[in-house]
């Protein structure tokens, strides 16, 4: 979840818990090159820290290494975006939120030849599980006020009812161009609902299967 502590009842899942977005991908791995760019593309997307602190919505880093030398990680991510409409505003209405957890298992020194010259690179094997969140921040505000607080349920069904759908909808393509850019950059095969012709990056993933 979040990592800003907030009422789950605020928060509209756009997956169900049982069956949250994964990718899941084994082969040569350049981690920290695959790392470096995701957190990159994320900041161009937009999505931040939900305090507006730079560079730091990794929440968890564990690394464990194994008795031949292969290291298993896990990451956690918690990004954090306002939506469009309400860019500007100190207090939006709505907010978006990713759950973007890594699990890396033997990941260990390789080399491979590449246009007729050795590099040195990583293999293992990469899940990565995504869950997205809208969360009515309105919700906060009312709950916080005596008269209001017992409206809640009425203003989210007759005045937010459209945005918060319009909302989730654009969370959930987000969360498909997400993926899209972790399949594009392992060069794996994407499918609908959403794919891109070209890259959003170069990809330096070295597949075998290319």
């Amino acid at each position: 979840m979040p990592a800003k502590p907030i009422d789950k009842k605020r928060l509209v899942s756009i997956f169900p818990e049982f069956s949250p977005l994964k990718v899941k991908y084994k082969d040569v791995l350049d981690m920290k090159g695959f790392y470096e760019e995701f957190w990159e593309w994320l900041k161009e997307q937009g999505w931040k820290d939900w305090e507006n602190k730079i560079d730091t919505f990794e929440r968890f880093y564990g690394e464990r290494i194994g008795q031949g030398g292969a290291k298993e990680l896990w990451i956690r991510w918690r990004p954090f975006k306002v939506p469009d409409p309400y860019g500007g505003m100190s207090d939006p209405p709505l907010r978006y939120y990713f759950d973007i957890d890594f699990h890396v298992i033997g990941l260990a020194p390789t080399e491979i030849v590449k246009d007729g010259k050795k590099i040195k690179t990583e293999k293992g094997e990469l899940e990565i599980t995504i869950r997205a969140f809208v969360e009515k921040a309105y919700e906060e505000q009312f709950e916080k006020h005596g008269l209001l607080k017992h409206v809640v349920d009425i203003f989210t069904a007759r005045i937010y009812r459209a945005a918060l759908e319009e909302r989730k909808k654009e969370l959930y393509r987000e969360a498909y161009v997400l993926q899209t850019f972790i399949k594009q950059w392992f060069k794996l095969k994407m499918h609908l609902p959403y794919e891109e012709v070209e890259g959003f990056f170069p990809s330096k993933a070295y597949p075998s299967h290319q």
